[in-house]
């Protein structure tokens, strides 16, 4: 398993004034890590690994011992970790802003097919990338799935409607240039997605989304809770009514409606209420 260090963010703090800012020498420097990893590149022999990333900065010197280090190699993946010294927790410090920096590591050996995972979660791969520079995944890793009527497909696709965690499919209607997504998640607290949930997340909230096939994946086109094809081919008229037509409505249940009181709705106030 890869190594993990608990780090303190490196993100952009909350500005203050900007009178704030003092000498950074006299405040406290912690180990962080950057807020984003921006690209990485193979030199030479494919050895030699750049890294750049968002770090802190602003008028006072902000940073301090930018490095990478491999902390873990295993299942033909190379795990990295960036870390640097900053008093960007401090907002005294007036490191409120970012910029970009890079740093370079020494590979055991080039980097080849295998994967690489630079703090944490973020992927990088040779293959399909435009060397030297190599290729940023996606969340579906660097291999996504093809794109068509399958449930690794469709997964993609809920991520493209940004649908919340632990969402589970309801029924779907595709014929692998087109797709309609029915799908619905427990509400309430701590609700996951295992059936020893609470007896608190027994109700539901769901959607319905359209999407049109594009070479990265299912593109989302809009999202309705009414029936038919009205609303999707409003919004993309080539989308075959033979996959929405049929549609009923969503049940008020999922897709409950809070519609704004109306000024008329108002009950007048009572004559002790006036001035």
């Amino acid at each position: 398993m890869a190594a993990v260090l608990l780090l303190g963010a490196c993100g952009t703090q909350v500005a203050g004034d900007a009178n704030e800012a003092t000498p950074t020498e006299s405040l406290p420097w912690t180990t962080v890590q950057p807020s984003a990893v921006a690209a990485a590149q193979l030199v030479g022999d494919q050895r030699t690994l750049t890294l750049t990333a968002r770090v802190p900065d602003g008028r006072n010197p902000c940073v301090r011992a930018l490095k990478a280090a491999l902390t873990d190699s295993e299942n033909n993946t190379l795990w990295v970790q960036i870390t640097c010294s900053s008093p960007s927790g401090d907002r005294r410090s007036g490191c409120t802003g970012e910029r970009t920096a890079s740093t370079r590591l020494r590979l055991p050996e080039p980097l080849g097919n295998q994967k690489l995972i630079v703090d944490h979660d973020i992927q990088f791969t040779t293959d399909g990338a435009k060397l030297p520079a190599l290729r940023l995944c996606g969340q579906l890793g660097c291999h996504p799935p093809a794109t068509g009527c399958t449930s690794a497909s469709y997964d993609q696709a809920l991520l493209a409607a940004d649908a919340p965690e632990h969402t589970y499919l309801n029924s779907e209607r595709c014929d692998g240039k087109w797709l309609v997504l029915d799908f619905s998640w427990r509400t309430g607290p701590v609700c996951g997605d295992t059936t020893a949930s609470p007896s608190g997340c027994s109700s539901r909230l769901g959607d319905r989304w359209f999407f049109r096939a594009k070479p990265a994946g299912w593109a989302a086109i809009t999202a309705s809770a009414a029936g038919g094809c009205g609303t999707v081919q409003r919004a993309e008229p080539a989308f075959p009514t033979s996959l929405c037509a049929s549609l009923a409505p969503l049940s008020s249940s999922l897709h409950p409606s809070y519609p704004p009181p109306s000024a008329s709705a108002s009950p007048s106030p009572t004559r002790s209420q006036l001035p």
